[in-house]
């Protein structure tokens, strides 16, 4: 296992081929061929609402609800998505947590906003020895990946875990 991770973000103009793409994905990391902290596949619904449709987590199971990597890729993704499941005083500083790392590393801010309806997003932090296997089965053109450090990872995951 490496040093890093790769946050990729995958934006596709159908929910359907994200949908077939985040499943191969999730595939892979049940084969053990990608190791991962956890993945969502985020959609824009007829309405407007940008909702989490399907999560996967480092073991390659789906739906498992928020936990651990998950919760992380969904913070990384939406603090303030994030923060509408975590009650109470520790949301605002969870949030601002996520916020600010973002920042720092550049990743791509307001991905959600920029979604049309019918339009997904797979996001999924992969360890970056693994990437290339990941990106074969990420077959949309409008990628990003932005690497982050494990001990920048252990930080955000810390800060989750104390506030839920």
């Amino acid at each position: 296992m490496g040093d890093t991770y790769d946050v990729v973000m995958a934006a596709y103009p159908a929910a359907a081929a994200a949908e077939k793409d985040f499943d191969a994905l999730v595939a892979l990391v049940k084969a053990k061929k990608v190791r991962t902290e956890g993945a969502i596949l985020v959609e824009q619904d007829a309405d407007g609402k940008v909702t989490v449709h399907q999560t996967g987590d480092h073991l390659g199971r789906k739906g498992l609800g928020w936990g651990g990597g998950v919760g992380l890729v969904v913070g990384l993704f939406s603090p303030p998505l994030l923060g509408s499941i975590v009650v109470g005083a520790a949301a605002g500083g969870l949030v601002g947590k996520f916020a600010e790392h973002k920042v720092q590393s550049g990743m791509e801010t307001g991905l959600g906003d920029k979604l049309k309806p019918g339009q997904a997003v797979i996001v999924a932090m992969i360890d970056s020895e693994d990437l290339r296997a990941a990106e074969s089965v990420v077959t949309t053109p409008a990628k990003s990946v932005v690497q982050m450090d494990k001990k920048g990872v252990r930080g955000l995951k810390d800060s989750l875990a104390e506030a839920a």
